[in-house]
């Protein structure tokens, strides 16, 4: 397992959002009116020539994790339905949990291991990863998942 002292100044900067993950360089913090077509969620932070972007937790300029292109957008979202399964139909006993056990199979530090802050291939390991874990816990509730 990779501890957190092993992470570059530049991996953790990338996973705060502080980077873009693509190019390298600094987003540009917008209101998400200009991303969502005039319907304002927020800040958010952007990378015009990447198309890469990152919503900011409410109220704050604090980036939810780490810039995602259309790609790692869409891995994002298919990791979140699978993940969210766990801990809010009680697999887990909480959120909290479900990202502690979660660390542990991904063998990351607890404060990496979060949706927002996985690239393409953590996101990909996360979909298997809890595919498996949902379909050996209640095969005839998940038979879509044999397969990881």
């Amino acid at each position: 397992m990779k501890s957190m002292t092993e992470y570059s100044k530049e991996e953790i900067a990338i996973m705060k959002g502080e980077v873009c993950p693509y190019c390298g360089s600094k987003p540009e913090l917008i209101d998400s009116a200009e991303v969502y077509h005039g319907t304002s969620y927020g800040k958010m932070f952007i990378c015009r020539p990447c198309d890469a972007y990152v919503s900011c937790h409410v109220g704050t300029e604090t980036p939810k994790g780490r810039l995602a292109n259309a790609e790692l957008r869409q891995l994002k979202i298919e990791a979140h339905e699978v993940f969210d399964i766990i801990w809010q139909q009680k697999y887990k006993r909480g959120r909290y949990q479900a990202y502690y056990w979660l660390s542990k199979q991904l063998q990351r530090p607890f404060d990496f291991t979060h949706i927002g802050m996985m690239d393409e291939e953590t996101c990909r390991r996360t979909i298997t990863i809890c595919k498996q874990y949902l379909y050996k816990k209640d095969p005839n509730k998940f038979p879509q998942y044999k397969n990881g």
